[in-house]
């Protein structure tokens, strides 16, 4: 069939890729240090990859090519999610960082056992430096972004906010970093439900707040989210 795909001019493509990052569907690959685009039926044709090449290698072209297969996609994305559940993610193979689904929070009804509390940890690791974008445990979950000083100052934590969550925790003062980035691509790559954001009211946890929102904002999803704020001795402000 004709229609709109994309184009790469190999000489004007300087290797850094950046396409390859921005093509969700996987349509392409660097291969010999050049951008290819290695599976046409995977390219929807909507030009994620263009607006970050700093070489203008990219552009539109219409012409004979397959038809995108959607189907194909959803199933090689989820192939790499399985393997990357298999061998762990983390930039340096640390072993602690394996990811890890843990069965204790699959239901948001599950009981305290015998008065005891009950871990509502969802997955491993937790810390949003550490936390792959992509991963099964974030289809289809309710996320919770959350200061890791509000699990010392809140008693309850997870009862009242980590049941039925998915877990990220993160210092902005500490780590030193804007977590909007990589937020970002968790919202926007998966199939996030709803996001909670607890943070302690010191105004450095504020940062974390911003980030949280502005990845909202940059998903380009509309995603039901509230704000939640514990003080320093453990009551709920707002």
């Amino acid at each position: 069939m004709i229609r709109k795909i994309i184009h790469i001019d190999e000489e004007k493509c300087n290797g850094c890729g950046l396409c390859a990052a921005a093509c969700h569907e996987g349509a392409i690959e660097m291969v010999d240090g050049k951008a290819k685009l290695v599976r046409e039926n995977f390219c929807d044709g909507f030009g994620d990859c263009l607006p970050g090449c700093p070489t203008g290698a990219i552009t539109f072209e219409e012409r004979e090519a397959p038809e995108y297969d959607q189907e194909a996609v959803k199933r090689a994305q989820e192939a790499k999610k399985t393997e990357a559940m298999k061998q762990g993610h983390r930039e340096g193979g640390c072993p602690g960082s394996r990811m890890m689904q843990f069965r204790q929070n699959e239901a948001e009804n599950a009981p305290v056992m015998m008065g005891k509390p009950v871990s509502r940890l969802a997955q491993w690791p937790c810390q949003i430096k550490l936390v792959p974008t992509q991963a099964p445990f974030f289809e289809g979950a309710k996320l919770l972004i959350a200061a890791d000083c509000t699990a010392y100052a809140y008693a309850n934590l997870h009862e009242d906010f980590m049941r039925g969550k998915v877990t990220l925790i993160g210092c902005p003062k500490l780590d030193d970093v804007d977590y909007t980035e990589k937020l970002t691509a968790i919202i926007r790559d998966n199939d996030i439900q709803s996001v909670t954001i607890v943070r302690m009211e010191v105004p450095c946890c504020g940062g974390l707040q911003r980030a949280a929102q502005n990845a909202l904002k940059d998903s380009g999803k509309f995603i039901p989210w509230q704000g939640v704020t514990s003080s320093r001795d453990g009551r709920v402000l707002d």
